[in-house]
């Protein structure tokens, strides 16, 4: 896929405190559709911070955001997904007594005239699941029953009722085993391939290095390198988030 020179998200100079607490200073990240993005650092990086700014969760004390190009500002969760960005967060907000698509419809149901039109979510919950390769049997399977990554899998099937631009994943595969791990990269990977922009965060470089196509990384609330996936070292990208190298740029 052919990446457009405007990129799907940009952050110019962010910042925010907490108090005397200065967790982002002067923050730059740049995400194109169809790329996947690793956003990588220590506990206390920064990382979840500037994910919840961009899912508008916090709000910025100084700093620029542009969504394709524009400047816009997110003062609010429902003013991210009106601009195109949803963002799965650790502790997924599933209802586990609700089966599958009335996880995926939670508050957006589809009617018809007074009555929910059951058939048209089921086609379109399965309709996504396919598009992430899902191992889910059914989309009337309760929640309750699915495994830690089908859990995820439909955490991230819900963001895509709206057809985003830009999903943020927060620690995706923490907790899983190895088949549910590379289930949840297997969705990541599907997310690219069907032109969205995606911020991973994630502490696995075995993760972040299967799927990612840039690495940048964050130390003490300050970029501290960017890296190409394909072109960086194990050792490099430690070293930038130990704080053992200089910032580095992704070469071209």
């Amino acid at each position: 896929m052919r990446r457009s020179t405007t990129p799907a998200l940009s952050l110019h100079g962010i910042d925010k405190a907490f108090g005397p607490v200065q967790a982002l200073s002067g923050v730059d990240l740049d995400v194109h559709a169809g790329e996947v993005v690793a956003l990588v650092g220590d506990n206390a990086a920064g990382k979840s911070t500037l994910a919840k700014i961009v899912a508008g969760v916090l709000s910025p004390d100084a700093g620029l955001i542009e969504v394709d190009g524009r400047p816009v500002t997110i003062p609010s969760a429902s003013v991210a997904r009106s601009l195109g960005i949803a963002s799965v967060f650790q502790d997924l907000a599933l209802c586990e007594n609700l089966d599958v698509v009335q996880n995926l419809y939670l508050g957006q149901e589809l009617r018809r005239g007074r009555s929910l039109d059951e058939a048209a979510m089921e086609d379109r919950a399965r309709e996504i699941l396919r598009s992430l390769t899902s191992r889910i049997p059914s989309v009337r399977t309760p929640v309750s029953v699915l495994s830690a990554g089908q859990r995820q899998t439909v955490a991230i099937a819900r963001t895509l009722l709206g057809d985003p631009r830009l999903v943020v994943l927060d620690e995706p595969t923490a907790s899983l085993s190895v088949s549910q791990t590379a289930e949840v990269l297997t969705h990541i990977e599907s997310l690219r391939d069907l032109g969205h922009a995606v911020i991973l965060i994630s502490h696995n470089m075995t993760d972040v290095r299967a799927v990612a196509d840039r690495v940048e990384v964050l130390r003490h609330g300050r970029n501290n390198g960017s890296f190409s996936s394909a072109g960086a070292s194990y050792e490099e990208v430690i070293a930038a988030i130990t704080g053992a190298s200089r910032p580095t740029a992704v070469a071209g």
